[in-house]
C-alpha cells in the first residue's frame, strides 16, 4: 500500500492471495486469476500491481487475462525512483537500475518511457514516446551510463579524500525507508531535504556539517531507504551513493519506533548494511536510534525507553528533539572511542606548534599559563605517528587516558 501511495496511485481494491506453490504460467492459482479478472471488470483500474516479482510470461500472461497493465514490486520501485531521482546522479543510478531490469524482459522492443512525468512510463499517460531498441541498443546505453557514474564515484572519491585532509569525520544515516531520516537531518542541520510521510522521498546522497556537543566538526550524509526485498538491480545502481555509508566513521541507523512492523524492518536494514559490507559487529559503529517515540502512547513510550535503555539504543523524536542531545553525546563517544589522548605542554613562543595540534588533534581542554599553554588533546590513531614525530623530541607528552578502540 505505501509503494502505490508514493507514486501517487488510488488503490481501489485489494486482494490478498495466500500462495502455497507458486503457478508458473501467472504465479498465483488459475482460480484466483479468474476472480480478480471479474473484480477488474467492475473496478476498471488502470493498473493492478502485484507485490511480488514476477517473470515476463507471469506477467504477459496476467496482462492478457485481467485485460490491464500489471505491475509487480520490482518495476514500481523502479517507477518510484524515476520520479524522486533529482540530481543527474541520482537520474542515472535510476535509469541504469531500470535498463538492467528492463533488459531481460525485452524481445524487440522497448516499452513506452514518459519522459513528461518523470518516471519510467509503466503506469503510461500523455506526452510517450515510442523508442524501437533491442539488447544492443540498450546494452550501449547501459554502457554508457556506467561509465559515467564511474565519473561520478571518482569525482565523489576525489570529495572524499578531500574531506579525509581537512578531516572531518563522516556520519551516515540509514534505515527503512520513511523511517525519518530527513526529518532528523534537517532537524540537526537546519537544512530543508525533502521530508515527507512517503516512501523513498529521499534518493539523492545530501551532506551537511554540524558541530557537536564536544566541539567537534562532523558531516552528516542522510542517505536513500531501504526497503524489503530491495531489487538487486538497484542495490547495484546505488552502490556509489551508498559508498557513503562505506566510508562513514559511525552509522546512525535510524528505525520508526511506531511502527508495527519496526523489527521487520530493522532485519531488513541490516540484511542490505551486510551485502555493502557493513556488518552490525564490525569496526565502524552502528549506532541504533529508536525514532517517532512522540507517536507512542504514555505506557508504549515507557516500556520502549526501558528497553533501548537496556540494549544499548537511542529513543528520540526527530519532530519534538526528543532524545537528540543524549544522541549528539553518543556520536561523540563512538568517534572518540579509538583516540588517544596526551597533555601537550608547549613553549610561549610556538605559535607554529599550537596552530599544528589545533590542526591535527582535537583540542578537548587548554590552560593559558606564564610558562606556554597546557593543551589537553585527543589524537586520532591515524595522526599518533606523525603527533609524536612533530613534539616527540622537544616536548614531553604525557598519555592522559586511553581509550579501547
Amino acid at each position: 500500500m505505501g509503494l502505490t501511495q508514493a507514486i501517487g496511485l488510488d488503490v481501489t481494491g485489494e486482494t490478498i492471495v495466500p500462495l502455497s506453490r507458486p503457478t508458473p504460467a501467472t504465479l498465483i492459482g488459475s482460480g484466483k486469476v479468474n476472480e480478480i479478472a471479474a473484480g477488474a471488470r467492475g473496478l476498471e483500474p488502470e493498473v493492478i500491481v502485484v507485490n511480488a516479482q514476477l517473470s515476463p510470461v507471469q506477467q504477459r500472461n496476467l496482462e492478457r487475462a485481467w485485460n490491464t497493465k500489471v505491475l509487480d514490486r520490482t518495476a514500481l520501485i523502479l517507477e518510484i525512483f524515476g520520479e524522486r531521482a533529482q540530481t543527474r546522479e541520482g537520474r542515472l543510478q535510476a535509469e541504469l537500475a531500470h535498463l538492467t531490469w528492463q533488459r531481460s524482459r525485452l524481445v524487440r522492443s522497448w516499452t513506452h518511457l514518459e519522459r513528461q512525468r518523470g518516471g519510467f512510463g509503466f503506469l503510461g499517460g500523455p506526452g510517450e514516446t515510442q523508442i524501437e531498441t533491442d539488447r544492443r541498443l540498450i546494452g550501449e546505453r547501459i554502457g554508457k551510463i556506467k561509465r559515467e557514474l564511474t565519473e561520478v564515484a571518482r569525482t565523489r572519491g576525489l570529495h572524499r579524500s578531500a574531506r579525509k585532509r581537512v578531516p572531518y569525520p563522516i556520519v551516515a544515516l540509514v534505515g527503512y525507508t520513511n523511517a525519518g531520516k530527513s526529518t532528523l537531518f534537517n532537524t540537526l542541520t537546519k537544512a530543508q531535504v525533502l521530508a515527507k510521510d512517503l516512501l523513498f522521498a529521499t534518493l539523492d546522497p545530501t551532506m551537511r556539517g554540524l558541530k557537536l556537543p564536544d566541539g567537534r566538526d562532523v558531516i552528516l550524509s542522510d542517505t536513500v531507504g531501504f526497503i524489503a526485498d530491495l531489487p538487486h538491480e538497484l542495490i547495484a545502481a546505488f552502490r556509489a551513493t551508498l559508498e557513503e555509508v562505506l566510508e562513514a566513521d559511525v552509522v546512525l541507523h535510524i528505525r520508526d519506533a511506531a511502527h508495527e512492523e519496526t523489527e521487520a524492518q530493522r532485519s531488513d536494514v541490516l540484511q542490505v548494511l551486510a551485502e555493502l559490507g557493513v556488518e552490525a559487529d564490525g569496526e565502524r559503529p552502528i549506532l541504533e536510534v529508536l525514532n517517532k517515540i512522540d507517536l507512542l502512547d504514555a505506557e508504549d513510550r515507557r516500556t520502549l525507553l526501558a528497553r533501548a535503555k537496556r540494549g544499548g539504543a537511542l529513543a528520540i523524536s526527530a519532530l519534538t528533539g526528543d532524545g537528540l542531545p543524549e544522541m549528539l553525546a553518543r556520536i561523540g563517544e563512538a568517534l572518540g572511542a579509538g583516540e588517544t589522548v596526551y597533555r601537550l605542554r608547549l613553549d610561549p613562543a610556538d605559535g607554529a606548534g599550537l596552530a599544528w595540534a589545533y590542526k591535527h588533534g582535537r583540542v578537548v581542554s587548554r590552560r593559558d599559563r606564564a610558562e606556554g599553554p597546557s593543551l589537553t588533546v585527543a589524537v586520532d590513531p591515524a595522526d599518533i605517528e606523525r603527533f609524536l614525530a612533530r613534539f616527540g623530541d622537544s616536548i614531553r607528552i604525557e598519555p592522559a587516558i586511553r581509550r579501547a578502540s
